[in-house]
């Protein structure tokens, strides 16, 4: 056992030589995946939505590591092709999968539109699961990968106002499931990250509603929202060796918001 227990290196946390897709890695949670696996060690290919991505370039070419950016939308199987074959051009593997791209349309149930509806699932999980089918090929014939989604408090929770947000990251933890179960003799894992109340632009009309935003920090043991830097340490850890035997697990990383 003390042989064993030896081999344990720090190193197990190093993403030295990856490749990583982080989808709307520009801003936000993203942003801060993106610049956690560059430190790491991670070379990172990101698709986004707009062309708001000078400051993550920056902050990643600090670090010495390599970033390319994809202007397009991941709605479209044109574009998450596109994705795909670009970063294997340019980088000759896909190691590393984050789907953070995502959106949330608010509005009571009974005037919730359908065209919102169709708006939020079509990113929030039609995108995630077609991206996630495409780069779990690549990674089969690697025999090797980590795919990483974002899930929600609202994968736990029902909500309000927000009906198809909440479907989607309660759909989010089925497919991270499912696609543990059929990928895990390609030596992949699947997992996703539930990040609790974070200081982001999606979360700014709450902040700004001084009742909801108290209502909020009551609940939450740590007394405060959380910085995007506060899912780094946990986003490099799903990524890496150290986590290999961590599958189909849904880590919320909360300030302890679902067991208060």
């Amino acid at each position: 056992m003390s042989n064993i227990l030896e081999q344990f290196s720090m190193d197990f946390f190093s993403l030295k030589g990856k490749v990583a897709i982080v989808t709307g890695g520009n801003t936000g949670l993203g942003q801060g995946y993106v610049v956690a696996l560059a430190k790491a060690g991670a070379d990172l290919f990101v698709p986004t939505y707009d062309n708001n991505w000078d400051e993550t370039r920056e902050l990643v070419e600090k670090e010495g590591r390599k970033i390319e950016f994809i202007q397009g939308d991941l709605t479209k199987d044109e574009f998450r092709n596109e994705v795909v074959n670009k970063c294997l051009e340019k980088f000759g593997k896909i190691d590393i999968l984050i789907n953070n791209a995502g959106t949330i349309r608010r509005a009571p149930l009974l005037e919730y539109k359908d065209t919102d509806w169709d708006a939020v699932m079509a990113i929030n999980i039609d995108a995630v699961y077609k991206l996630s089918q495409r780069v779990a090929r690549v990674m089969a014939e690697q025999k090797s990968g980590k795919i990483i989604n974002i899930a929600s408090m609202l994968t736990f929770q029902g909500g309000k106002f927000v009906p198809p947000y909440t479907a989607s990251k309660h759909a989010v933890a089925g497919i991270t499931k499912a696609f543990a179960n059929e990928l895990a003799s390609y030596n992949i894992q699947v997992n996703a990250i539930a990040p609790g109340y974070v200081k982001t632009a999606n979360t700014a009309p709450i902040r700004a509603d001084e009742t909801r935003n108290k209502e909020i920090l009551d609940r939450i043991p740590a007394g405060r929202w959380a910085e995007p830097f506060d899912l780094m340490g946990t986003v490099v850890f799903l990524a890496s060796r150290a986590s290999d035997y961590v599958n189909g697990h849904i880590l919320a990383v909360d300030g302890g918001w679902l067991v208060r």
